[in-house]
């Protein structure tokens, strides 16, 4: 499966140049991914026409719009006061629950945070390694375990995905195995040191997961699991 925001949908040449090239690959499902977040950045129009052509180049059972009815009628984000915009992002958030990972950790994970620290010192992540449905990799062959942005698990320019996948032991020692056994409070008394300052409140564990994973990005340590700087915002990817 292929995701994209389609930001790049500006010509219809390229989209059907795309698609079908992505066929051709072996591509087996075409994800697009709308809703009030990419609103603000990505107009509903162009992807109204990358859905149309994207159906009809690979069928429509091949095409997923998420979420469509914000699709058929869109939030014009762009057009909105900081307060509404903010409304707005909480009433989404209510009707879909988003993971605070990567972007979503950082203004909107701000929005809604209203749980100390301590909620999560018993919530380890061997559900979340253990029940992946599959790997995200992004676009430079960084390897991701299910829906944990920024936790490198291998890269495929060096290693094939499948022998990836079968060296792959999350309960070993390190960032991953920490995170397996003890949750983020795994990787608590490390941040600590190297100077993390705990929040008052937080959205979730994944919310405080990505804020220490950020601390120690900033601080250079970890690099062979923690990364890239593109899952790292808002600072880092300015």
């Amino acid at each position: 499966m292929i995701e994209t925001n389609g930001f790049w949908t500006t010509d219809e040449k390229i989209i059907n140049q795309r698609i079908r090239r992505l066929d051709e690959l072996g591509m087996h499902r075409f994800k697009i991914s709308t809703d009030p977040f990419h609103q603000e950045y990505v107009d509903a129009e162009p992807l109204r026409r990358l859905a149309e052509l994207a159906k009809g180049i690979l069928g429509p059972e091949r095409v997923l719009v998420r979420w469509e009815k914000y699709l058929d009628n869109p939030i014009r984000m762009k057009e909105l006061s900081e307060a509404e915009r903010n409304q707005e992002y909480i009433n989404t958030m209510k009707n879909y629950p988003c993971r605070f990972t990567g972007r979503a950790a950082g203004k909107l994970a701000e929005l809604v945070a209203s749980k100390p620290i301590e909620t999560f010192a018993a919530a380890n992540c061997k559900n979340s390694f253990l029940s992946a449905k599959g790997v995200h990799i992004d676009p430079f062959g960084n390897v991701f375990s299910g829906t944990c942005s920024g936790i490198i698990i291998g890269n495929i320019n060096q290693t094939p995905l499948e022998e990836i996948w079968k060296q792959f032991n999350p309960s070993r020692d390190g960032i991953v195995g920490a995170l397996f056994n003890s949750g983020p409070f795994g990787l608590l008394e490390e941040a600590e040191k190297s100077g993390y300052e705990k929040r008052d409140f937080y959205a979730s564990k994944c919310h405080l997961c990505t804020d220490i994973r950020q601390s120690l990005f900033k601080k250079g340590l970890e690099k062979s699991t923690i990364g890239p700087m593109e899952c790292y915002y808002p600072e880092m990817n300015a």
